[in-house]
């Protein structure tokens, strides 16, 4: 690292994605709008979720996990957004990689938990994907539409900007279906 950026790895070193994309719908597995502020996901709920919405991951995917937090809490309650998400547990994210994702993504700002579970260690999830298994982490999806139009699997494409130096930045990502 550098005084103007990382030199090893930086954004600038992510290859464009294109993948086929899985959307698991949490909101709708739990029977809400909008997910709770620290509610958690647990493997179990995202087999079961998986099982229910008739998705399969399958190497290589994006994943992405919808919970309508950002959708429910963004403008009405900013205060509350920022501060608290609903999101996977460690054991969660562990779980995910195990099936071998390029990218995991949800429309929440961080993808854990906040506040964590007890026990848990407080976005743990991003060492668990990033460092452990080089899986791309994807915060603060629009998966709203995918949602409402009950769409499960679409074609992902994410060509983001060469900044070098950097370790996050804003993209714009397109889901075809």
């Amino acid at each position: 690292m550098t005084l103007t950026g990382l030199t090893k790895l930086g954004t600038d070193k992510v290859p464009p994605m294109v993948a086929r994309g899985v959307l698991i719908d949490m909101a709708k597995h739990f029977k809400v709008a909008s997910m709770a502020p620290g509610q958690a996901i647990t493997p179990a709920d995202i087999d079961a979720a998986m099982k229910a919405q008739g998705v399969q991951v399958r190497e290589g995917d994006v994943v992405l996990l919808h919970t309508g937090y950002t959708d429910a809490k963004l403008k009405s309650d900013p205060k509350t957004w920022v501060s608290t998400q609903p999101g996977l547990t460690n054991a969660a994210t562990v779980h995910l990689a195990k099936m071998n994702p390029m990218a995991v993504g949800a429309d929440t700002w961080g993808l854990e938990a906040v506040p964590p579970i007890a026990g848990d260690r407080l976005f743990y999830g991003h060492v668990t994907l990033l460092k452990e298994n080089g899986i791309y982490i994807l915060e603060t999806m629009n998966t709203g539409r995918l949602a409402q139009e009950g769409v499960k699997e679409f074609m992902f494409v994410l060509g983001q900007a060469r900044i070098k130096g950097t370790v996050q930045m804003m993209i714009n990502p397109v889901a075809m279906w």
